[in-house]
């Protein structure tokens, strides 16, 4: 099987795509290289991935992506709340007009399998967040990315493209990766903990359900190697039941390993995102069970920048 991993140099898809490889599949990537990832490209083309420089939204770039591909993996995207608010036009342009036409262009090619990467953001603000919530609870988007998220999930699961779709609402990631990002709770928490910097956090009471990069990608591979029948048109919460934090738990588990933190707690209200998440169905469906939990995570990333992997953990390449 030849598979097609779009945003495949990304913070999720480089891990993915060394999932995809390891289960004997060719895979192809077709990436902006948006975040400056020349080196991560180059690193990706001699393990055996085939790497092609380009946009999404270019025509000529999607066909030759797509030439001879069985399954499409589709990760590109304007990712995160802030990023999609900076510029909404441009994000609507990638992650709905870019997304739209790759389902297109992938049917008309006769890829067989479409995965389509989601987020729990979704969710939104639930009513009563103490309840984790399932993959059929009402879908209450308050971001523009979430918006644009649920747009393209309504789009695969209506059917009439011929492909087996389905929909992964990943967790909020963490952990180290090659193309690192350092704008995500975990990893900015102990970032900046570590360094010795004092953390403002806002809306330290607020659910959030967490999983481990590593841990996203290794998901895909479970859905691509399950039966059509048992995934198609299905929608998977990505992550593990017992990984839902509020903001002040990722605070305690960062000061138990970094010493002498500074934190204040203040008022906010421009995230209301409040969701406790249930991952029954995907360990149920799939048997799929995560293999790192948040401190593991906050660990790693100590190690990580103990030992110097990262030249400026607060350059803006590690954002997105």
């Amino acid at each position: 099987m030849t598979v097609l991993v779009t945003g495949g140099v990304g913070y999720i898809g480089i891990g993915t795509c060394a999932q995809l490889l390891e289960s004997g599949r060719t895979v192809r990537v077709l990436d902006s290289l948006l975040h400056g990832q020349r080196d991560l490209a180059d690193q990706l083309a001699a393990s055996g991935v085939e790497v092609q420089i380009g946009d999404i939204r270019d025509p000529v770039a999607r066909a030759k992506a797509l030439a001879g591909v069985d399954e499409v993996v589709h990760l590109a995207a304007i990712v995160g709340d802030p990023a999609c608010a900076r510029d909404p036009r441009h994000s609507n342009s990638v992650n709905v007009e870019g997304a739209t036409a790759m389902v297109r262009d992938a049917a008309a090619a006769g890829v067989q399998r479409f995965v389509f990467a989601s987020t729990c953001s979704n969710y939104g603000r639930m009513a009563d967040p103490t309840v984790p919530i399932t993959e059929e609870g009402e879908l209450r988007p308050v971001s523009l990315y979430a918006e644009q998220k649920v747009g393209i999930e309504e789009l695969l699961l209506a059917g009439g493209h011929g492909m087996v779709a389905t929909c992964l609402r990943f967790a909020t990631i963490y952990g180290v990766a090659p193309r690192m990002r350092f704008d995500l709770t975990v990893n900015e928490f102990t970032r900046d903990l570590w360094a010795g910097r004092h953390l403002e956090v806002f809306g330290e009471q607020f659910w959030r359900p967490y999983v481990h990069v590593r841990d996203a990608g290794r998901a895909v591979r479970a859905v691509l190697d399950h039966p059509a029948d048992v995934v198609g048109g299905q929608v998977f919460n990505v992550g593990n039941s017992a990984e839902n934090y509020r903001k002040l738990d990722i605070v305690e588990a960062v000061t138990k390993a970094v010493p002498n933190a500074s934190v204040s707690f203040v008022a906010r209200d421009e995230d209301p995102r409040d969701y406790k998440v249930s991952f029954d169905k995907i360990a149920r469906v799939l048997g799929f069970t995560t293999t790192a939990t948040v401190p593991d995570g906050i660990a790693e990333v100590i190690e990580a920048l103990e030992a110097g992997r990262f030249a400026d953990p607060f350059s803006p390449i590690h954002r997105n």
